[in-house]
């Protein structure tokens, strides 16, 4: 519908409808801003107060060696502290040598701070590539980020992102897979690769809006489209959560892996115990009490499968 036409509709329906109070200036003015926050989508939002801004201890860093080959490597919160940790846990790695590292963008919410995101990027990529571009269109400013240091790892790298990957880390997630061939496994990113403004209302209320826009090499936007996974993996925001609370005590093994059942040996022959008929006995109870099915990680879970079975299909 044409400029023209909207504005004759509008005119119309103010001078026609049954309910005038409906379409007085106040509710048009309404409508007209609840409109463009429905086109402009992600791009802007409206809070009561201040957002708090995720940190260090509430998205803290974790890192992990799965089966004694696998580098996982949980970012957290983009900050300066957790940086600080992956780097030291890096230097720790190079010694192990892993077969692979999977990156778990998963607990990397949305901040301002792009250039901490490309420190991280750093880490994963070849001096001299390009990261990305922070462009804002209405004061014509761009800056660009390079990769300017040698990359701590460049072996083989998983991805793990989902809908609370957001901000910054979506530029890290699109880097990865652009420069390094990085598999992501999970669910579509934010769409929020941007970098907003908090704009204080008379009323008390905060405009948060999209001011400028973060683009991968060749002018690859993520805005709104976000970063669409190679391997579509479901998992629950919550059993998410619960998973990476109860990994800081034991890590991340006992969420993807089945503990060994108990087998009947020489021992439990001579003692007259079968522990294979135990366990069994055992399952049938908690069974009977409804036990809760215990919290798996799926998505890190398809990534361990991945890495191991390409490490089959090289050894032959």
């Amino acid at each position: 519908m044409g400029s023209a036409d909207v504005q004759q509709a509008i005119q119309l329906l103010k001078t026609n409808y049954i309910n005038p109070e409906a379409l007085s200036e106040s509710e048009l003015d309404r409508a007209t801003l609840y409109g463009i926050m429905d086109r402009i989508g992600p791009g802007v939002m409206i809070f009561s107060e201040r957002a708090p801004q995720p940190n260090e201890s509430t998205n803290p860093f974790f890192g992990e060696v799965l089966e004694g080959h696998i580098a996982y490597l949980r970012f957290g919160a983009l900050t300066p502290a957790n940086l600080q940790a992956l780097d030291a846990n890096l230097q720790t790695l190079r010694a192990k040598k892993p077969d692979a590292a999977v990156i778990d963008l998963r607990a990397s919410p949305a901040t301002n701070d792009f250039a901490v995101a490309a420190e991280f990027a750093k880490r994963f990529t070849a001096k001299g590539k390009p990261l990305f571009t922070l462009r804002k269109t209405s004061a014509k400013q761009e800056r660009a980020f390079t990769a300017d240091r040698d990359a701590a790892y460049d072996g083989l790298m998983i991805v793990l992102a989902d809908g609370e990957t957001s901000g910054p880390a979506e530029a890290i997630a699109g880097v990865l897979r652009l420069h390094n061939k990085a598999l992501i496994i999970g669910q579509p990113t934010a769409g929020q690769a941007v970098e907003f403004s908090d704009l204080p209302l008379n009323g008390g209320r905060i405009l948060r809006v999209a001011v400028a826009e973060a683009l991968l090499p060749e002018e690859r936007s993520l805005f709104p489209g976000g970063v669409k996974p190679d391997l579509p993996v479901e998992m629950p925001i919550q059993d998410k959560r619960v998973v990476f609370q109860r990994s800081a005590e034991k890590g991340m093994s006992q969420f993807i892996f089945e503990a060994e059942r108990p087998h009947l040996n020489e021992a439990a022959l001579l003692s007259g115990r079968n522990p294979e008929i135990e366990a069994a006995e055992a399952a049938q109870r908690r069974k009977g009490a409804a036990e809760k099915p215990a919290t798996r990680d799926p998505v890190l879970q398809r990534a361990v499968d991945v890495v191991t079975s390409l490490a089959i299909y090289q050894q032959r």
